[in-house]
């Protein structure tokens, strides 16, 4: 059985401050397991929790299964330092690579989700916010455009017609020249498509992190006796750059803008990135598709259509596996591209979860296929979430139905 001294003597004595309340010192429990035929090392503790740090708002933008930022920060913190290069195959809204930006480190991102790197890059080429509002208002808006999409359950009128205006304008130019403030503008008119409140273009609808379809709007409406009103788009767009630049201090605007000059954002099978050096990572830290959970092109179907986007094409590149032995073989591949990427001595913090209402636990695939692909299997640690409703002092049960987000299983590439 592999046991990392260092890291071992972490986890075994873990503290930390939770808010303006200094968390009781709680011995980690620690179970020698067998996964498999594999020995490995449980930790469970309460490593990590929302209230322990307050997140930067720049983490702000939603999307469907993302972790907190809480989770990459632990990691990070503890197996890297400043200047080393942080990856996550499968990026999702960015939350690794920003998390690892803000704390001085190099980024790697991939997601074959093109809307990855719109929610994500611009997050690191941070504009200032009175070049944000130069920017829209040389942006011409017209409210008399005809959309061959009808959106008229979810937006006003004249809402639309600005959405619509907004949309050709980025369009138009996103085959010139890079511009940061372009691309901010897209990044955050995209994450104000559709909510439930008035900081958000649509009428009332679902959460942000998603998009029902027009039908299921229409339904909404009438069951709610809603119509959308009226909703400024520059408005909207120039709070919501407000709130995510809030409480960023000048050391994390500074690092931000320093990941962004080499920050790499690709748009690759996890299992094909050959733009990555071999032996370059320091750390990958991050949360896989799991088994048909979430449905990434129906729940993001209006972000793709805002940024033109085949719907259709993205959704035949998603890793959606309907069974086990699928979700396997996808990942075996993604093991042995990460185990070439990866520096001797470097690691790997694969989150796994309970899936199917804990029928299937994840760490039990994911610990031989790392072994197999040459690392060794640090150990599974598990965040026990002391406060939440639904998890008890040494528990592991959901926060949420279908996975856990407070299970990592820890490899290590071995040095030479």
């Amino acid at each position: 059985m592999f046991v990392d001294p260092e890291l071992n003597r972490f986890l075994e004595k873990h503290s930390f401050k939770d808010g303006n309340r200094a968390a009781e010192a709680r011995d980690t429990l620690i179970e020698n397991v067998t996964v498999g035929s594999i020995p490995a090392v449980r930790y469970t503790n309460e490593f990590w929790t929302s209230r322990q740090r307050q997140a930067a708002s720049i983490h702000e933008i939603s999307y469907r299964a993302c972790f907190k930022p809480q989770l990459p920060r632990f990691f990070i913190e503890l197996l890297t330092k400043p200047g080393d290069t942080v990856y996550d195959p499968f990026s999702g809204r960015g939350t690794t690579a920003v998390e690892a930006a803000l704390m001085g480190r190099r980024v790697i991102a991939n997601d074959v989700n093109p809307l990855s790197k719109i929610l994500s890059a611009p997050r690191l080429a941070l504009p200032e916010i009175d070049g944000i509002r130069e920017r829209l208002s040389e942006i011409p808006f017209c409210e008399n455009l005809i959309n061959e999409t009808n959106l008229s359950m979810f937006y006003h009128p004249r809402t639309e017609g600005e959405l619509l205006s907004l949309r050709g304008y980025l369009i138009e130019r996103q085959d010139l020249v890079p511009d940061d403030r372009d691309n901010w503008i897209r990044m955050v008119a995209t994450s104000r498509l559709t909510g439930h409140s008035k900081g958000f273009f649509s009428v009332y609808t679902m959460p942000p992190n998603q998009a029902v379809s027009a039908e299921r709007q229409e339904k909404i409406n009438l069951k709610r006796g809603q119509r959308p009103e009226y909703r400024d788009v520059k408005k909207i767009i120039e709070l919501k750059t407000a709130g995510l630049l809030r409480n960023l201090t000048a050391g994390q605007k500074a690092n931000l803008r320093s990941a962004s000059a080499d920050a790499l954002f690709l748009e690759n099978d996890a299992a094909d990135t050959s733009a990555i050096p071999a032996e370059s990572v320091d750390l990958t830290v991050t949360s896989p598709p799991f088994l048909n959970v979430v449905q990434y092109s129906r729940d993001n179907w209006l972000r793709c259509w805002f940024n033109n986007i085949n719907l259709e094409e993205v959704e035949s590149k998603i890793t959606m596996a309907s069974n086990l032995d699928q979700w396997i073989s996808t990942m075996n591949g993604v093991f042995r591209e990460l185990y070439r990427i990866t520096k001797p001595a470097g690691w790997v913090a694969f989150e796994v979860g309970e899936i199917r209402n804990g029928r299937i636990k994840l760490e039990e695939a994911v610990v031989p296929l790392g072994t197999g692909n040459g690392f060794d299997c640090a150990g599974i640690v598990v965040n026990s979430q002391k406060f939440t409703k639904t998890s008890n002092i040494w528990g592991i049960h959901n926060n949420r139905s279908g996975t856990n987000s407070n299970r990592i299983v820890l490899f290590k590439k071995g040095s030479r």
